[in-house]
């Protein structure tokens, strides 16, 4: 089979655990914590303060410059306002709602049935209002994508390939919404006109891939390409090259070369937004692995705790060692299950056993890191660099360009910790380009 991009691994996908069925709606929790950080970009100043009553769907949280709104996922009160913690294992401040279990919805977003009957302008003002990002967890603001894109574009693909094991939310989501997937990608394409609109799937789907062809209309400009199982193809740089067989150079975006890339769950947010005037207050999430009792997907109210999305699931097996926020391949480690669902949350991955891991990582200089990187880095010396503090050399190494996909530490034998490690590189240029 040829390569459609460079590098790339063939891990066991467990997507069977959670695959199958309509997802199914968690119960409603009794107090929703929303961070102001649930997107890339500059933190939200909230606009209520304690005491307030807030509606369902009601925008509590905004800023300036690269930022996406925070919208109360249900209808109560504002209980506290205060730093709680993140995901990402920090302390970020948080709106903390008290739900009424009313769901007095707020009306701030007017329905649009027909996307049409908006300009280009008001469907980019509409997306920005929701508060949708990159919903595959990237969490990058889709209004800022969408503008950068104006004019710029001749490709939009919509990221459906949802290639990490074990996550299965976006192939539920288009099994179950597949009219929402399509109309989000009809309305991006309305909006920033291109000429070729793609919802791109990877070959392990193939209920979902039938199921969209169906639903497809017959006149529409809209193709769906099925892509070989392969990770990371679902990464912005590779799903270009794999689709359109363009490379987008070191250091640049995907406009540079005509190119626009939405996840599947980010389209069918658009579709709510624009259509059903719904701002972002619930997601799909797969809570699965071996540790998890009833692994399924779940549509989760944003700001609900990681532990009652797991007790909708049918709580965890006590043997169960590590919960991810994500997949195994590039999911973040938690240290308390307290933490809420964002905007971001595919997937809550709860593990019985971890590979072991030598007491003493080495590096036996086998090169299968290079070999597996699709982005045409040399793990092995950015390790080495990053030890040693060397700013120089990671920047002529394109550390800034690594997508920290695992595939390296994948096949590493040495077992060396090198997203770990990359990560940290990357805070080093920070604050060396601060300095």
């Amino acid at each position: 089979m040829r390569k459609l991009f460079w590098g790339g691994i063939h891990p066991e996908g467990h997507k069977d655990l959670s695959r199958g069925g309509a997802p199914v709606p968690a119960p409603l929790p009794a107090q929703v914590v929303l961070p102001m950080v649930q997107h890339i970009g500059a933190p939200c100043t909230p606009l209520v303060q304690v005491g307030d009553t807030v509606k369902m769907g009601q925008k509590i949280g905004d800023g300036q410059g690269l930022c996406a709104p925070v919208h109360a996922s249900v209808s109560g009160k504002v209980v506290a306002i205060e730093p709680r913690l993140h995901p990402n294992g920090r302390q970020v401040l948080s709106i903390v709602l008290e739900n009424d279990f009313a769901d007095t919805p707020d009306d701030a977003l007017q329905p649009h049935p027909n996307h049409q009957e908006l300009s280009p302008q008001e469907i980019l003002n509409t997306i920005r209002e929701a508060g949708i990002v990159g919903m595959g967890g990237a969490t990058f603001p889709t209004d800022v994508k969408a503008f950068s894109a104006l004019g710029q574009v001749d490709y939009i693909l919509i990221n459906a390939c949802e290639c990490e094991p074990y996550i299965t939310a976006d192939d539920t989501l288009l099994c179950s919404y597949p009219q929402q997937v399509i109309g989000g990608a009809e309305t991006l394409a309305y909006a920033l006109n291109p000429k070729h609109v793609v919802i791109a799937v990877e070959d392990n789907k193939a209920e979902a891939i039938r199921i969209l062809k169906e639903h497809l209309p017959k006149d529409s400009a809209i193709r769906v390409q099925v892509l070989p199982t392969r990770y990371p193809q679902g990464a912005e740089k590779q799903l270009i090259q794999a689709v359109t067989g363009r490379q987008v150079p070191p250091g640049q975006l995907p406009a540079a070369v005509g190119c626009a890339v939405f996840n599947a769950a980010t389209a069918a947010s658009v579709y709510q937004a624009v259509c059903e005037g719904k701002a972002v207050t619930r997601r799909i999430v797969t809570v699965t692995g071996d540790g998890a009792n009833a692994p399924k997907n779940l549509i989760v109210r944003l700001g609900a705790s990681f532990q009652e999305a797991i007790e909708a699931a049918g709580g965890m097996a006590e043997d169960t060692v590590k919960v991810l926020a994500g997949g195994p391949m590039m999911g973040v480690a938690q240290q308390d299950l307290d933490v809420p669902v964002l905007k971001g949350t595919n997937a809550i991955l709860c593990l019985k056993k971890t590979p072991p891991r030598p007491e003493t990582p080495t590096c036996i200089r086998c090169s299968r890191c290079v070999a597996v990187c699709p982005m045409h880095l040399q793990p092995l010396y950015l390790y080495r660099f990053e030890k040693s503090g060397n700013v120089q050399e990671l920047q002529r190494l394109h550390l800034t360009d690594c997508i920290e996909c695992g595939s390296c530490a994948y096949v590493c034998p040495g077992n060396l910790p090198l997203v770990e490690r990359f990560r940290a590189g990357k805070s080093l240029l920070k604050e060396a380009q601060k300095a």
